[in-house]
């Protein structure tokens, strides 16, 4: 990134900060943005005119990408209270480029004339991407107020699922003959006068939209005019169906380092392309919801939803972390006599437990992104298990004999520090298998294994480090 554009991305990234800064910080600007006047007369009226007038300032300069950013970072007040600053014509783009969680609080307050309004500014692909998250009324008065061809494709994309291609397919293409020369393709750039964005590519077809073949940018300038298209394309490109999911297409993009690519029906016509604009999004978004699954939490979790929308998407988890609990409770309970003989086991039950999950949570992180990226097949899984009880093996030998020694020289007995060493290498080695297991199980069930996977390690070893640690002294120390 050059000097030019580090310091523009900085002094946009100051102003967003002092945005969120006056909006979060002087009640005065917010509630006087939401008409809440009462409120605001209560402030000295000559400082809140020049906030109001810095706020109003910095989202006229702002582009929609950072006025999306700042709606992020914002609770549900203030947000309100810097969308009713944005101009009716970016709204559109801010919408754009908000998440979902932001999208639906936004739309909550505003009419249908005025979600509308704010869409009718967007081209057909952008458009395509929202009305995805309109309420069904709307989709209609949208589709209704659009070209037959524009209603056509939005239809189209509203058929494939959220994780599919052709939800994230844009139709916006180039396509050229293959038996016309590079100097007419030159004309042909030059009168169109402009391409759509993350262009890198056109695409050839025959008459009837079949794609033949693909022909980039830089062929055209470093070729002959005189060249035949069908001499210098790619006749073998890469090219998608519709029905296949995102996630794995994203892979291809990295793996080949696309710009973009075609998107075909099952007769081989075009039917539009993907962008690296898009898989950037589905990387983000995949990211994110794998992130939020393994904790338990919902895609929809928003860091600053009301409280009773957070109890909401949490709660299912944590009756299933409560479960777990009341067990682990109940196998302490079980070892009550073991531990009123030898109180020391009280302060070193959390050691062994939070070492065990700890272990297994790198371990489930690990097999999950292995999965995610197919790097697991069959064959691997006895390696795998191998592999990681040789690593909890190794550490549970080393860490557990450091934990074991601090154990004896604390409480002067070599019989509890020995104790304490077998149940860190045992407990390590449950965890290690138990790393492995639980997600490659939920994969076999056709579930998706970064859902809950920490809570459940968890559980695991938690129970599974007190019934082990309480176990061994039972048998050797009393």
């Amino acid at each position: 990134m050059s000097l030019l554009k580090k310091n523009s991305a900085r002094l946009r990234d100051e102003e967003r900060q002092r945005l969120i800064w006056l909006l979060t910080t002087d009640k005065a600007v917010t509630s006087a943005l939401l008409g809440k006047l009462t409120l605001a007369e209560q402030y000295d009226e000559g400082t809140l005119v020049d906030d109001l007038a810095e706020v109003g300032n910095l989202v006229a300069h702002l582009p929609p990408p950072d006025l999306a950013d700042t709606l992020e970072a914002l609770p549900s007040e203030e947000r309100h209270a810097l969308w009713n600053m944005v101009e009716d014509d970016r709204r559109g783009k801010v919408l754009l480029e908000a998440s979902e969680n932001v999208w639906d609080d936004l739309i909550e307050d505003m009419s249908d004339r005025a979600l509308l309004d704010a869409l009718q500014t967007l081209d057909i692909d952008e458009q395509i991407y929202l009305v995805q998250h309109l309420p069904r009324d709307l989709t209609g008065r949208l589709l209704a107020s659009m070209s037959p061809e524009e209603r056509a494709r939005v239809r189209q994309v509203m058929n494939y699922a959220h994780e599919q291609v052709g939800s994230i397919m844009e139709f916006e293409v180039i396509t050229i003959r293959p038996d016309v020369t590079l100097a007419s393709v030159q004309r042909f750039l030059r009168r169109l006068g402009k391409m759509p964005e993350n262009t890198d590519k056109l695409f050839v077809v025959q008459r009837d939209q079949t794609l033949i073949g693909e022909l980039e940018l830089k062929t055209i300038l470093l070729n002959p005019a005189e060249k035949l298209v069908h001499e210098v394309m790619e006749a073998d490109p890469v090219a998608f169906h519709p029905e296949e999911k995102s996630e794995l297409v994203a892979r291809t993009f990295e793996r080949d380092n696309l710009i973009s690519a075609a998107v075909i029906d099952s007769q081989g016509k075009l039917m539009g392309r993907l962008t690296i604009d898009e898989i950037v999004d589905v990387v983000y978004e995949e990211t994110d919801s794998d992130l939020r699954r393994m904790g338990g939490l919902s895609s929809e979790e928003d860091v600053f939803a009301p409280v009773t929308k957070a109890v909401k998407t949490r709660w299912a988890w944590l009756a299933i972390n409560l479960c777990t609990a009341f067990i682990a409770s109940r196998v302490i309970d079980g070892f009550e006599h073991t531990i009123s003989q030898l109180v020391a086991l009280a302060s070193l039950m959390p050691i062994v437990a939070g070492i065990g999950g700890n272990t297994g949570n790198q371990t489930i992180t690990m097999i999950v992104r292995a999965l995610a990226l197919q790097h697991i097949q069959p064959g691997n899984f006895s390696f795998l298990i191998l592999r990681e009880m040789g690593g909890a093996l190794i550490n549970g030998i080393v860490w557990g004999g450091i934990m074991g020694t601090v154990t004896w020289l604390l409480y002067d007995d070599l019989a509890l520090g020995g104790v304490m060493t077998l149940a860190m290498i045992l407990n390590l080695l449950v965890a290690s298998i138990m790393g492995v297991l639980i997600p490659m199980i939920m994969a076999k069930l056709g579930r998706d294994p970064a859902v809950g996977s920490s809570v459940m390690i968890t559980a695991i070893t938690d129970t599974g480090g007190f019934f082990i640690f309480l176990g061994l002294a039972t048998l050797f120390l009393l």
